[in-house]
């Protein structure tokens, strides 16, 4: 559905004389204090193991047809089920960083691990063929599935997480999904994500970003300007983190000023979301 990192390297430091280290400890008249390590990322994992995205990058996203390496920009976005780790490493070795695509609050009866999924956590399907609303509440049981998923793009060697259909609790799910069970949800695939070293995005959900915007490392969002709505998407902004964004029926020069004035990183797609692009930071 649309509503779609490196570990910091250490050196080793060079071995000191006995004697040095003797006069080092004279002239101090005690030993030197112990290094310590950052404090933890209060969201699940240390904050400088994780790519930090910043604002304003230009960006390519991919979820169907053949992968097109040759769009000069510095991130992509394709889908972690279908892209291998030989895909990913060659986004890399290209200079690219490698976002992975995953849904984290629909069912999708075409992925391997379907059958992993109770029939008891499936509701109401969310206008995709084959693709129907997780009961977000059963934290529990999506918690593994979950990290089977995200360990995998991590396994792949990707960057950051786009967990899509992360705001159920606004649609006709067949559940009672209240808006506190969502934070918790969204809340709890961040807390996932970064245990894995990937940064990860906060997927629409507009309402409560003012919420999470300290749990998310990015944005992606659709149609914000169709809707009148991206104002709302600032305040990832605000905090250093890009925001994502793509309109699918408007032409570029209808969002794309404003778009930059917002500094979000537009572009227009079709909804298959293929190679094509239109890229708001191309001028348009």
């Amino acid at each position: 559905m649309h509503d779609r990192v490196a570990t910091p390297r250490t050196g080793g430091r060079a071995v000191r004389s006995a004697t040095v280290l003797i006069l080092l400890a004279m002239l101090a008249g005690c030993t030197a204090a112990p290094r310590t390590a950052p404090p933890p990322d209060p969201s699940g994992g240390p904050a400088s193991a994780r790519w930090k995205p910043e604002p304003g990058t230009d960006w390519q996203w991919q979820l169907s047809g053949r992968l097109d390496t040759s769009v000069d920009v510095p991130v992509y976005d394709v889908d972690g089920f279908d892209r291998d780790a030989s895909e990913v490493a060659a986004l890399h070795r290209a200079g690219r960083r490698v976002i992975c695509y995953l849904s984290t609050g629909a069912w999708e009866e075409f992925r391997p691990d379907a059958a992993r999924f109770p029939t008891a956590l499936l509701g109401r399907g969310n206008g995709w063929e084959g693709e129907r609303w997780l009961d977000i509440r059963q934290v529990d049981v999506l918690e593994p599935l979950m990290e089977s998923r995200i360990a995998m793009c991590a396994k792949k060697g990707f960057d950051a997480v786009e967990p899509d259909n992360m705001d159920g609790y606004r649609n006709p799910t067949g559940f009672p999904l209240t808006a506190a069970d969502q934070l918790r949800y969204n809340r709890l695939v961040a807390r996932i994500a970064h245990r894995h070293g990937l940064a990860v995005g906060l997927k629409n959900d507009l309402p409560q970003i003012p919420e999470l915007v300290g749990d998310f490392d990015f944005a992606v969002n659709e149609q914000c300007a169709q809707y009148d709505e991206c104002e709302k998407l600032t305040p990832f902004v605000k905090a250093g983190k890009p925001v994502y964004h793509v309109e699918y029926e408007l032409p570029a020069a209808r969002f794309c000023e404003r778009s930059r004035e917002l500094g979000l990183s537009s572009l227009r797609k079709r909804y298959e979301l293929g190679a094509w692009r239109e890229s708001c930071a191309a001028g348009a």
